[in-house]
């Protein structure tokens, strides 16, 4: 059976090239389960190591190792994020997926702001308060995230905020696609889910190096929102309502 099914909540980590995090992602996780389990949401951690080229695999297995609530997996090649977030939800068997980036710039104790909200939502995600990015990063996401909310309609005011809580069904049923990673809330919209926005705490970045600049965070969510536009009026939401199998 699989691990992950002991858990009411797994927390997806996707990690690529993050050898200068991954031991105090360590430390702030394993400081975090206990306060998930006294609340009633007994949570494990998953890393998808999508094919980094430094040490991360190599300290990902390390930690792994000597935490007992600590999953890995690897990617045969460097995919994406999309891919990365794919392959972990496929993986994990709990009531409750969460996501968070390996940058530790959100903070896993914000789940327990998210969480709480999971009886009446499909999903809960962040609002990140206090931005501690840089003025071109904060520009660039300012401008794509209004894009994408006039494109969607989605109602969600920071999209790219790491921090979400998704009901595992309903995470399965999301049609994933290179990009999907900005879309989650508008694509788990099309099942008739509901989203809640929280607000959560934001720090600065202080190892490693951001995998974003201006060029992939304007001209890639673009163009997806033209491609989400195409599929969502061909989505497909086909449910079964009865069975004699």
């Amino acid at each position: 059976m699989n691990k992950t099914a002991d858990y009411r909540f797994t927390i997806i980590v996707p990690v690529y090239n993050e050898e200068d995090n991954i031991y105090a992602l360590e430390e702030r996780l394993k400081a975090y389960l206990p306060s998930a389990c006294a609340a009633g949401q007994p949570a494990c951690v998953l890393f998808v190591d999508d094919g980094s080229t430094d040490a991360s695999a190599e300290r990902l297995r390390e930690i792994c190792g000597r935490n007992e609530h600590f999953y890995w997996l690897r990617l045969a090649k460097n995919s994406g994020l999309s891919a990365a977030m794919k392959a972990g939800i496929d993986a994990s068997f709990s009531e409750y997926v969460g996501y968070m980036d390996a940058d530790l710039q959100t903070a896993p104790e914000d789940f327990d702001l998210l969480l709480p909200h999971m009886t009446e939502y499909e999903m809960a995600m962040g609002i990140r308060t206090g931005r501690k990015d840089s003025f071109v990063k904060n520009l660039s996401s300012r401008i794509a995230n209004g894009f994408r909310r006039m494109m969607t309609r989605d109602g969600i005011e920071d999209t790219g905020c790491p921090l979400k809580v998704i009901r595992t069904e309903q995470a399965r049923r999301i049609p994933f696609f290179t990009g999907m990673h900005r879309f989650l809330p508008a694509l788990i919209q099309l099942q008739g889910a509901r989203v809640k926005q929280v607000p959560v705490r934001h720090f600065p970045r202080v190892a490693g190096r951001s995998k974003y600049h201006l060029w992939n965070r304007l001209a890639g969510p673009f163009m997806d929102c033209f491609a989400y536009r195409w599929m969502r009026k061909r989505y497909i939401d086909c449910r079964i309502a009865d069975s004699n199998l």
